[in-house]
Parts: structure tokens; C-alpha cells; sequence
């Protein structure tokens, strides 16, 4: 059997030496889109985070197994390979705990606002007159807490939300989900009334600019967004229009375009918190992702 990993430089510093128990492996940081024919026409397994696997990838190769080193499958054709026979899997639920670390990390950055106090105890605070600098920010606890996609992530999230004594509501994007112990509300509703909004759902057609102009005006003044599902979920032309006037804070981990383009707005905004889509990426969850791809060619040679 021959394994080629085609983007391993997605995957950090983790060790592939296991592998070869299985074949010859062939290990490549990264792959362009004219690059990727050439390098898996004669594997018999392929792994892939990002790189595409299409149709014609697949007509014009002999790869007999997909294995995805993430959780959503939309770069892979999944009705084609079904009708090639070709089997496609993912690892689920492997980075669970890490998103929810990172919806934290940024909520409370924006919220007690981090790099301005970091800042200003850096450059100015030596000079005070006074042992404290008093700039506005709220408790969580006795707010609202809005989650946008209640699945596995959306409810750890929730419980996290919850301990810190925020009242929880929820909009199922699917209409799929549901919770006996948090409310469920319509998108305006959860929009017009929460203090922080947390964004935790897939991207598709439901949720393809699902947060433009009208929802973002929406919101209170001094809320905060957070988005840890797709980039595509919220419109980010119409989030740094509303971001220029409105009084409210964003904090984004996935943008419509990864990496994000240099001219973008929101990277000179003072209202935004950002990290390069690195909430799934903790020692624990790449981990659990490695052995999620190493338990899952086992069974398919198997």
C-alpha cells in the first residue's frame, strides 16, 4: 500500500513514523492544486486537510481510500467517490475542547480587553498618577450568552457560558437541534438581545452569509461576536462597514479566505481579535486527530 499526506504542514509537528507499518509513505508539506494529479495517480490512500480531491483527480488515479485530517469533508467530491467506490472518511469531534478553549480566549480578550491593557501597562502606566486605568468593560455572569449552531462544539461552548452564570439561548442553523436546558430563539432575536454571540456552525447553504449588514446592525451596542464555524458565515465587506460606525467587538478564528488577504480590512481594525484559524490546532486535539487517521487506515486495510 502506498499513504501520501499531502498537506502535513497543516498538521504541526506530529510524528508519521507509524505509518510505515502500513507502506511505503510519501510526505509532502503542502500541495498545489496543479501539483496534486501527479503526486497521488498511483497512491492507494491519500490524506488531505485542505488540498482538493475532485473528479478528476479521482478518474485519473488508482486511490482506493480518503482519509481527511479534519472534520469537514467540502473538499473532497463525496457523491463521486460513492459512485467509484472509493471510501472517504473524516475524524470527528477530535478538537472539541480546543474550539471551546479558543472561544474563551477570544471572548475574554475583547472583553476584558487584553492588548489594550497590555499595552497601556507597557508604555503608560509607569508614568500614572494612580495604581488602576478605568476603561469600561461587563461581567459575563448575568448576561446573555447567544450560541449560532448548537452541535457538539455549540453545546460545550454552553456549558462553559453557563458556568460562568450567563443565561444561555440558542438558533439551531439546521433546524436539527434542540436543548430542554437552553432556550431556542429565532436568529433576530438572538441578534437584538445578546451581550455575546458565539458562532459555531458549518458551512453551507443555510449559513452562507447568514451574519451580513441587516444582522450585524442588529446587534446591541458593546456586544461581542465571535465567529469559530466558517469564514463564509459572516459577510466580512459588510462586517467592516458595520464596524466603522457601530460599537461592537469581533473576534474571528476562520475567514472567507484562508490565509486572509493583506488588504483586508478587519486586519487594521481596532474593534477585531484575531487568530489564523487555529482553534482545532491544541497538542491534545492533533493528538486525538493522528490517531483518528492512523485507527482509520488500520480498519480499512483491515
Amino acid at each position: 500500500m502506498k499513504i501520501v499526506f499531502l498537506d502535513a504542514l497543516t498538521l504541526g509537528d506530529v510524528d508519521f513514523e507509524r505509518f510505515k507499518e502500513f507502506g511505503e509513505v510519501e510526505i509532502y508539506k503542502t500541495t498545489s492544486e496543479k501539483e496534486a494529479l501527479n503526486r497521488v495517480k498511483d497512491a492507494d490512500i491519500v490524506v488531505t486537510n485542505k488540498v482538493v480531491i475532485d473528479k478528476d483527480i479521482m478518474d485519473k488515479s488508482d486511490i482506493k481510500f480518503i482519509q481527511i485530517a479534519a472534520t469537514g469533508m467540502n473538499n473532497v467530491d463525496l457523491e463521486y467517490a460513492k459512485k467509484k467506490g472509493i471510501l472517504v472518511k473524516n475524524v470527528a469531534g477530535y478538537s472539541t475542547y480546543s474550539v471551546v478553549q479558543q472561544t474563551f480566549a477570544l471572548v475574554l480578550g475583547l472583553l476584558n480587553r487584553v492588548k489594550y491593557f497590555d499595552e497601556y501597562t507597557r508604555t503608560k502606566y509607569p508614568e500614572s498618577k494612580i495604581f488602576t486605568h478605568i476603561v469600561d468593560w461587563f461581567e459575563i455572569r448575568g448576561k446573555r450568552w447567544g450560541i449560532i449552531g448548537l452541535g457538539t462544539i455549540g453545546k460545550e461552548v454552553a456549558k462553559v457560558a453557563k458556568a460562568f452564570g450567563a443565561e444561555v439561548v440558542y438558533y439551531s442553523t439546521s433546524g436539527k437541534n434542540s436543548s430542554s436546558e437552553y432556550k431556542r430563539v429565532d436568529l433576530d432575536e438572538l441578534l437584538k438581545t445578546s451581550d455575546i454571540i458565539s458562532i459555531h456552525a458549518p458551512l453551507s447553504e443555510n449559513t452562507k452569509n447568514l451574519i451580513s449588514f441587516s444582522e450585524l446592525m442588529k446587534m446591541k451596542d458593546g456586544a461581542i461576536l465571535v465567529n469559530l464555524g466558517r469564514g463564509g458565515i459572516v459577510n466580512e465587506r459588510d462586517l467592516a462597514k458595520v464596524l466603522e460606525d457601530k460599537d461592537i467587538l469581533v473576534g474571528l478564528d476562520v475567514f472567507e479566505k484562508e490565509p486572509i488577504n493583506k488588504e483586508n480590512p478587519l486586519l487594521k481594525s481596532d474593534k477585531t481579535l484575531l487568530s489564523p484559524h487555529i482553534a482545532w490546532t491544541s497538542i491534545e486535539a492533533r493528538e486525538k486527530l493522528m490517531n483518528g487517521i492512523y485507527n482509520n487506515i488500520k480498519e480499512f486495510l483491515n
